[in-house]
């Protein structure tokens, strides 16, 4: 009795344990975990059954807690999970069953003493001891997966000797199963082992579709050979191995199903995206087709957030970070800087709209920013960095079009005008002199503009802020000011511009100017205003000497 109480206390202590370190540090995925808990009370209920005598009953449990670590073995091993190739797994796996069930029936069974270890444990501890190896090998220095292994080595080594020579000592491994696996919960690495990795699918292989076949295959044919051969002695065992190969057999099959509808699934999404992308005229049309193709690559609930921004300075005011400078991945995780190392549940994807070869296009970026569940972003990564590859081509393709068609209204301008006598000007939104008549040229004294030139540069220091304050406001107007002569000399203007910065073929500013100095008393030619703080100042400082010069 006192034995069944320590054994009562060590399954609560391991269960606690990894319902602790759960809540402690919430790994992407809790199933597993939970799972695995589970397990460690049902081999708990078994081994106080076992104490009590009650035999039959700790036989129902050991088996509910090797179905129970199966099923939290096959949740660590989802798609976009740590282990990645599920598929091989589930192929080697179901094949060790095969081979250890012929060995057992033909080797083992019916010799002396070992007949005394249950076929059932041995064979479930000898998997679990399998599929916990090459955890450790996929998590590489993982501290729970060590931990997780060195139980389930623990538990076959106390399957094995406690039949044989029952003692304390000889079920040590099953103590050392309720305390590992527990610090294997409590441990911060656990979150590792489930944190969602990109998928990689492997081609399709004949000689893993044979190995699997013949696994399926093995436990009738023993079943088979020994009811020839006289009384069955080994059903339980045949029963256990073979439902085992036929649910592994029916995971690898649903598995392959899944993947090949999410495959299609993802096609369709690309390819209308595509069509979409190759047909929209403007930017408005490109964020609506990339929002329809999240859509369909994800589940509503799983996206919290999208953000489809064709500048960095959308980015800004969206309060997430620009695009990172040369050299820019295809895409990255915000939060891995924040948090290194460690697993969340929920993620922020960022995906920059940035092709090399037409940077010149489109030199601001930008980026397709998606929050969501990390686990469903990291399976569609891929299909994500596609989808902001062709909405960058498509921007891109946009802006060349645009650039070609403002190129070639300002060659019909520059030709149009060319022998007139009116002053011409064309502004970008930066402000920055796209292209100004020959006339502009003729009354500043100057043959060519400066690159980068601004009509700031080439008004009077004291105009410079009305001019920048005047461009910088939506909208049409009128402006007085002077312009600096390469002589130093000044010529005062009208300025009347007009904002076309929403024109698809101008996108800027249009600037006519007159000229209002033809008499040498400038002050004289002024155009009248009611508020003379309109005017140019040094309109102003001239007009006041011309009034107090006597």
């Amino acid at each position: 009795m006192l034995h069944a109480i320590e054994l009562i206390h060590l399954g609560a202590f391991s269960v606690a344990a990894i319902i602790i370190g759960v809540c402690r540090h919430k790994p992407a995925r809790v199933g597993p975990w939970l799972l695995l808990a589970a397990s460690v009370a049902a081999v708990t209920i078994g081994d106080v059954f076992h104490a009590l005598n009650h035999d039959s009953a700790a036989d129902i449990a050991y088996l509910a807690m090797f179905a129970l670590v199966a099923l939290a073995l096959l949740q660590l091993t989802r798609v976009g999970a740590l282990l990645m190739d599920r598929a091989r797994l589930i192929d080697l796996v179901a094949f060790a069953s095969a081979v250890l069930l012929v060995i057992w029936v033909f080797l083992i069974g019916g010799s002396g003493s070992l007949g005394k270890i249950s076929p059932e444990d041995m064979l479930g501890a000898l998997l679990l001891v399998g599929i916990c190896a090459r955890l450790v090998a996929a998590s590489w220095f993982n501290w729970s997966a060590v931990l997780l292994g060195i139980g389930a080595l623990g538990c076959l080594v106390s399957d094995i000797a406690y039949p044989l020579a029952p003692s304390r000592w000889s079920e040590a491994g099953f103590t050392l199963l309720y305390v590992v696996w527990g610090a294997a919960g409590l441990h911060p690495s656990m979150a590792r082992l489930t944190a969602p990795l990109p998928a990689r699918p492997k081609p399709w292989q004949g000689r893993w579709a044979t190995l699997l076949g013949l696994s399926v295959a093995t436990p009738p044919l023993v079943l088979l050979i020994e009811a020839l051969q006289g009384p069955v002695r080994d059903g339980v065992v045949i029963a256990v191995a073979g439902a085992l190969t036929v649910v592994l057999a029916f995971t690898r099959l649903a598995d392959s199903v899944a993947q090949n509808s999410q495959a299609l699934v993802r096609e369709r999404a690309l390819r209308e995206a595509s069509a979409a992308l190759v047909a929209a005229a403007d930017d408005a049309a490109v964020d609506e087709a990339v929002r329809s193709a999240v859509a369909q690559l994800l589940p509503p609930h799983d996206v919290q957030r999208v953000v489809f921004a064709t500048d960095d300075r959308q980015l800004t005011l969206q309060a997430l970070p620009a695009a990172a400078t040369n050299p820019r991945p295809r895409s990255w995780w915000l939060d891995e800087q924040a948090k290194p190392g460690t697993a969340a549940t929920d993620g922020t994807l960022v995906c920059p709209l940035w092709l090399e070869p037409l940077a010149v296009a489109r030199p601001n970026g930008g980026a397709l920013v998606l929050a969501g569940r990390r686990d469903m972003l990291t399976i569609s990564r891929d299909a994500l960095e596609v989808l902001a590859g062709q909405a960058a081509l498509a921007l891109d393709r946009i802006s060349l079009v645009e650039a070609v068609g403002r190129r070639d209204s300002d060659l019909y301008l520059r030709a149009v005008i060319r022998n007139t006598a009116d002053i011409m000007l064309v502004i970008d939104d930066d402000q920055q002199i796209r292209y100004a008549s020959p006339a502009l040229h003729e009354l500043i004294g100057q043959q060519e503009l400066a690159p980068f030139t601004t009509l700031q540069d080439l008004a009077h220091p004291d105009d410079r802020g009305q001019i920048r304050r005047a461009l910088r406001d939506e909208g049409d107007g009128v402006l007085y000011c002077a312009l600096q002569r390469a002589d130093e000399t000044q010529v005062m203007v009208e300025v009347t511009y007009r904002d076309l910065r929403e024109d698809r073929l101008v996108q800027g500013y249009v600037v006519t100017m007159k000229n209002v100095t033809e008499s040498p008393d400038q002050a004289q030619q002024a155009p009248f205003l009611e508020n003379v703080d309109e005017l140019p100042a040094w309109v102003n400082r001239r007009s006041a000497q011309h009034k107090f010069r006597y």
